[in-house]
């Protein structure tokens, strides 16, 4: 049986600042007492399309599907804390896009479209950009609760998207190791 390469295309947060605050972040949230696994520093991005497990004649034609992407580098102001489902039931905890999530959000439909156009497949969840910092893994405390309301409105900086990233999802015990499979600049 052939090969199976896990894999997802994202914007990885490169800025030394923000990738700072998050590490914080993550260390504000680990002292609140729920149990959860945090986002190693060099693993921080935000998935534009999530493929999954797919052969490897299918994550050449996702690299080609990149290549025929043209859209201009634009920034993203990475800013307020939220959860998914909920912040009071929080499983997800992550931070999101204030200035340039329409952009974030078209430079998404593009990938898909091209992923389309090319027969690999994808997660067709609702495009929502964000970046997952956490993922809770017991029962949530009023601490925690507490601070994500009072990490709502927190701005962690602006980074430029300069380009979209095929990336290979390895999972260990010790949490996934990227690597980046293809990378295509932005215009």
């Amino acid at each position: 049986m052939e090969a199976r390469i896990r894999c997802f295309i994202a914007i990885d947060i490169e800025n030394p600042e923000i990738i700072g605050r998050l590490t914080s972040l993550s260390r504000d949230l680990t002292g609140t007492g729920v149990r959860m696994r945090t986002v190693a520093p060099e693993n921080l991005h935000l998935t534009l399309a999530f493929i999954g497990e797919i052969p490897h004649q299918l994550v050449k034609s996702a690299e080609k599907a990149l290549e025929e992407i043209h859209f201009s580098k634009f920034n993203i102001a990475i800013a307020g804390v939220g959860a998914f489902p909920s912040v009071t039931r929080p499983r997800v905890i992550w931070v999101g896009v204030k200035e340039g999530a329409e952009n974030t959000i078209r430079l998404a439909e593009e990938v898909r479209r091209k992923l389309r156009e090319y027969r690999v497949p994808f997660d067709s969840k609702p495009f929502v950009p964000h970046i997952t910092v956490a993922r809770v893994k017991g029962p949530s405390k009023p601490t925690l609760t507490k601070l994500l309301n009072k990490m709502e409105e927190v701005t962690f900086g602006i980074q430029e998207v300069e380009a979209v990233k095929l990336k290979k999802s390895v999972l260990t015990s010790k949490g996934p190791i990227y690597t980046t499979l293809h990378e295509k600049k932005l215009d």
